[in-house]
């Protein structure tokens, strides 16, 4: 029996590896879907459908990796993988779309590092650790900054001077990977792509994007994931005269200041310690309450930002962890936007795994000509 060439993707995190296997033809057909968590801690191997397994205590990243490997080349299933694609969080002015990746490529994104400290760092070196264990494998990187590449100057620039912005100072934008899924989604139903779309990508991380006829013209990220709305532990948008008083007045030495806007704001320090929605939702507290209060208003203003940039709104679509599952938060947020002129609502469930195959798909496609 002949083996069924599969894509194996990668979603790689400080604490976790997400990972998904598809099969490598026109339907992406899902054969596999499992992570590893805990990382670090209690790591733990989960695959959908099984019992999870507990690893090794002190099983580092690469050594979770090995064991997604080890799973998906398996002998025992009916499928052979021929590639790999990666989430990559940023790639700059330089990677407008996806890329086969080597360490010459690898060393340019390192450049980006700094632009996106949570995430890049372990991207990059998923990529790096799947080559030293099967180095014929080809892989594929995906960028998350590419699907808001060709946005018009006014709306990628800051009001800074050219010097400054020659540097690479710009706003980028991100979860490029969900919005462009959500575009596919809509392109493929009847009567296709409405005009004006605003997408909500509601989740531990947020964000909203303005499509015009299903092209990316504006988001709320900028040059780094913390602009923008609230977010689990990321504090959005924020006047930068706050960094110099937490620095200049309060004492806050830089690594104090980046761990408290990454790691401590948002819904966590709105609401004295919790950055679950769900959990939010199902509390009485009013800390709690407050804390979904301001997430409401600020998703809510920012959506009149993004009407704007468009000149109106036929479609609102909410997408990801809370856009797709808290139904009290997307009733609230529309309304609102009652003001507005009628506009439709639809919730579509994020994959940006399967964007990420179809990326990798057609690249390895068109490299074997």
């Amino acid at each position: 029996m002949s083996l069924t060439p599969a894509i194996l993707v990668l979603n790689v995190g400080s604490s976790s590896v997400k990972f998904r296997v598809f099969a490598a033809r026109d339907d992406l057909q899902l054969l596999a879907d499992g992570r590893v968590t805990g990382i670090g801690a209690a790591p733990v191997f989960r695959l959908a459908g099984q019992d999870p397994k507990a690893l090794e205590e002190g099983t580092t990243q690469t050594e979770a990796i090995a064991q997604v490997l080890d799973f998906v080349t398996a002998s025992d299933h009916h499928w052979q993988l021929v590639a790999a694609g990666h989430r990559i969080v940023h790639g700059g002015e330089e990677f407008r779309a996806a890329v086969l990746l080597d360490e010459e490529v690898l060393a340019r994104l390192d450049r980006y590092t700094p632009l996106a400290p949570l995430h890049q760092h372990h991207n990059l070196a998923a990529v790096r650790a799947v080559a030293e264990l099967n180095p014929a494998l080809p892989q594929v990187g995906c960028f998350d900054t590419a699907f808001h590449a060709d946005h018009d100057p006014v709306t990628s620039s800051y009001a800074l001077p050219a010097s400054v912005r020659k540097q690479g100072v710009r706003r980028y934008g991100f979860h490029g990977l969900s919005y462009e899924w959500t575009a596919k989604v809509l392109a493929g139903q009847p009567g296709g792509m409405p005009k004006h779309v605003v997408v909500a990508h509601l989740g531990n991380g947020a964000s909203l994007c303005a499509l015009k006829d299903g092209n990316s013209i504006d988001t709320t990220m900028g040059m780094t994931a913390l602009e923008g709305l609230p977010m689990g532990t990321r504090c959005g948008a924020l006047d930068p005269g706050v960094v110099l008083y937490l620095q200049r007045s309060l004492g806050l030495s830089l690594e104090d200041v980046e761990r408290l806007l990454h790691d401590e704001s948002g819904l966590k320090g709105l609401s004295g310690g919790v950055s679950d929605m769900a959990e939010l939702l199902h509390s009485a507290r009013p800390e709690h309450a407050f804390a979904v209060d301001y997430f409401i208003l600020r998703v809510a203003q920012k959506i009149g930002e993004m009407v704007v940039s468009l000149g109106g709104m036929d479609l609102l679509v909410f997408t990801g962890g809370i856009g797709e599952n808290a139904l009290s938060v997307r009733e609230r947020i529309v309304s609102r936007l009652a003001f507005l002129p009628r506009f439709k609502v639809q919730v579509i469930a994020a994959d940006e795994e399967r964007m990420i195959a179809s990326h990798a798909l057609a690249l390895i496609s068109l490299s074997s000509g």
